[in-house]
């Protein structure tokens, strides 16, 4: 017998609707978190942090970033929004920011090539002497090792698409959590511009921000990195 043609069109549109819904809920799941219960930061907090957003190639392609940061002023928080190329000079400019006291929280945000170069910035920062509180990859497009630590480094990437898992290398300290939100409608040029994404991003630097009484230990300036920990890939154009 012939299926209806009725019949087989109503269940296609039923299991459209069900993969729709599915991917709303993984979404949903990315969005809401606990840290979003949480109260807003103290001024005195705010003050001494200082959030550093790197965007992808050409600086067309992460303008989601400039509204995160645009959102974060507007609580009062400082940041700095600038192409992925920058992450060395920034590093220096974070560090000599927090050995002359004027900083005492610092938070790292990267989309696509800009969340490639978080690793790198990270370890830099350490043997630099100088903690990294959070670290935010949106989409890293490249295969990254993280073998210095932040605090809490936050990976969410689209399984099924150009984003990779951040791998941790042995000796690593901090926490690594890999969010992957494939199903979810979201692409790797709309992922800093989701609103859902951006409210998790900023509920999570808000949460860093009342957890900075209590820094991330980190190698004194000059040590040596330990042998097994492989040296962080260098951001690749994307």
């Amino acid at each position: 017998m012939r299926p209806n043609g009725r019949h087989t069109a109503g269940a296609s549109q039923l299991s459209a609707l069900r993969a729709w819904a599915m991917g709303l809920l993984l979404l949903s799941a990315v969005a809401i978190s606990p840290t979003t219960a949480r109260a807003a930061p103290s001024q005195a907090a705010v003050a001494t942090t200082h959030v550093y957003l790197l965007r992808g190639v050409l600086n067309i392609f992460s303008l989601g970033l400039d509204t995160i940061g645009a959102r974060l002023q507007a609580q009062g928080i400082p940041v700095t929004v600038a192409n992925f190329v920058s992450w060395s000079s920034l590093a220096d400019e974070a560090a000599a920011a927090y050995k002359a006291g004027r900083l005492k929280t610092i938070i790292l945000v990267g989309h696509s090539s800009g969340a490639t170069a978080l690793p790198d910035m990270i370890a830099k920062l350490n043997q630099l002497g100088v903690p990294v509180k959070l670290a935010i990859g949106l989409d890293s497009v490249f295969k990254t090792k993280l073998s210095t630590g932040a605090e809490r480094y936050i990976n969410i990437y689209i399984g099924d698409g150009p984003g990779e898992p951040v791998r941790a290398a042995a000796g690593l300290r901090g926490k690594l959590d890999n969010v992957d939100v494939r199903g979810t409608g979201v692409g790797h040029i709309s992922i800093d511009k989701n609103e859902a994404i951006q409210r998790r991003v900023i509920a999570e630097i808000d949460a860093a921000i009342m957890r900075s009484r209590a820094p991330a230990p980190v190698a004194e300036p000059g040590a040596p990195r330990p042998a097994r920990a492989a040296a962080a890939a260098a951001p690749a154009r994307n």
